[in-house]
């Protein structure tokens, strides 16, 4: 890997419209979207900031039962880079509506073979 395979602009392009697909879908409660952008297998993680969630069937289960309201959000600081064609991370902060308060999201993105780019490690954390 060098400097010339970092961020290829068509997959940049690709990574950042599944990114904005999930933010769409996340705080519009579209869990079937959610669904499918996280890779169905049990060895994908999503650390939130109560919950630890190992496998697709637990990632399922809590996006099912979360409740709709208040998802709205504001981002900052998005940071979107790919390395080659089949791997690429998301960094971001956020606010929701109606509170102070910063969290941070991190995604690793790997396009998967019939499935296309899909989140295999995600966590979400709440500052102070």
């Amino acid at each position: 890997m060098n400097d010339t395979t970092i961020n290829l602009p068509d997959v940049l392009a690709e990574v950042t419209a599944a990114f904005a697909r999930y933010e769409h879908a996340l705080v519009h409660n579209e869990v079937d979207v959610l669904d499918a952008l996280f890779f169905h297998g049990p060895h994908t993680v999503r650390y939130g900031a109560t919950e630890c969630l190992y496998g697709i069937d637990a990632i399922r289960a809590f996006r099912s039962g979360r409740s709709p309201a208040g998802l709205a959000r504001t981002l900052r600081n998005t940071c979107i880079t790919a390395y080659g064609r089949d791997f690429a991370t998301a960094s971001t902060e956020f606010t929701r509506e109606g509170s102070a308060r910063t969290g941070r999201q991190q995604q690793t993105w790997v396009r998967m073979p019939g499935q296309g780019w899909c989140v295999v490690a995600a966590h979400v954390s709440l500052m102070d």
